[in-house]
């Protein structure tokens, strides 16, 4: 059979629902890509005549990758220096074409869903994003479904406990973006304080690349002068451009240098008109996949 065949074509009418498996999971873009080419090679190895349900075979292929690739990072990210965060995808970019843009995928939610345990992860990811049935994801993870169940339940109080309070409304949250825009780049302070949510949260992952606050920073008024200090320090006067686009489905910060890299990327959480977190990704590293 050649390049083009039947058997290529079935995975390719499945890629971006085995690539926004992946990334749910995995967090990661690259890793995400990796999973996805290592599903493809297994696939092409496997007996396709066999196969009576390609989505359902593919989605376990890939979340068993996924699974071995997350126990192997999460070492890796107890080590991290300072807040680990998701790598952002943006519309239009390419891999969010892959991605349903939907509560799951958004930033603070990726954040929280760190804070379980890879078979925790996994199993929350496959059951209640994807419906995948416990006895299915058992053989994924090596659990009895039993054992999933319990799994699933425990992520999702943990999910439920820790999760931030988020508007339904798209234009109530792009409305709050755009006024922390204009406030912080106009150096209005009350504006500024005004827009955020007393309690508000922020946190930015350098990774110990560029310099980045290692602890989250909380409270309107420290967000507040912190985000100033970078403005004056960072933007005013270096040529970059801020770009409002969608981050993980929900409007976020682009902040692009004159050559069009990527310097930094921000995501919010907004609830009852205010921002009450920010995620801000300036690790170089987790901002290479990005093109504006």
């Amino acid at each position: 059979m050649g390049v083009t065949g039947t058997w290529q074509e079935g995975f390719e009418e499945h890629r971006g629902h085995l690539w926004s498996v992946a990334y749910r999971i995995l967090g990661t873009v690259g890793d995400a890509d990796d999973a996805v080419q290592e599903a493809w090679l297994r696939w092409r190895d496997s007996d396709h005549g066999s196969v009576a349900d390609r989505r359902g075979y593919l989605t376990t292929i890939v979340s068993r990758i996924c699974f071995d690739l997350l126990t192997s990072a999460r070492s890796r990210r107890e080590t991290y220096v300072g807040e680990w965060l998701p790598e952002p995808v943006l519309a239009q970019d390419g891999p969010e074409d892959r991605v349903i843009m939907d509560e799951s995928v958004g930033m603070a939610l990726l954040a929280v869903m760190e804070r379980l345990t890879p078979a925790e992860r996994t199993s929350f990811v496959l059951h209640d994003v994807f419906a995948v049935p416990f006895d299915e994801i058992a053989a994924i993870i090596g659990r009895t479904p039993e054992a999933v169940r319990q799994l699933a339940s425990r992520a999702r109080r943990r999910v439920n406990d820790y999760a931030p309070r988020r508007s339904a409304d798209p234009s109530a949250h792009r409305k709050a973006v755009e006024a922390f825009i204009a406030a912080a780049t106009s150096g209005d302070l009350p504006a500024l304080v005004a827009v955020l949510d007393p309690d508000v949260v922020w946190r930015a992952d350098g990774g110990g690349v560029v310099s980045a606050a290692r602890l989250p920073v909380t409270g309107a008024e420290k967000v507040s002068r912190l985000v100033l200090g970078l403005v004056s320090r960072w933007y005013a006067g270096t040529g970059m451009s801020v770009q409002v686009r969608t981050v993980n489905g929900r409007a976020g910060l682009v902040l692009v240098e004159p050559s069009g890299a990527v310097n930094s990327v921000a995501a919010f959480t907004v609830a009852d008109g205010r921002i009450t977190e920010v995620d801000v990704v300036l690790n170089p590293d987790k901002l290479r996949h990005l093109r504006v």
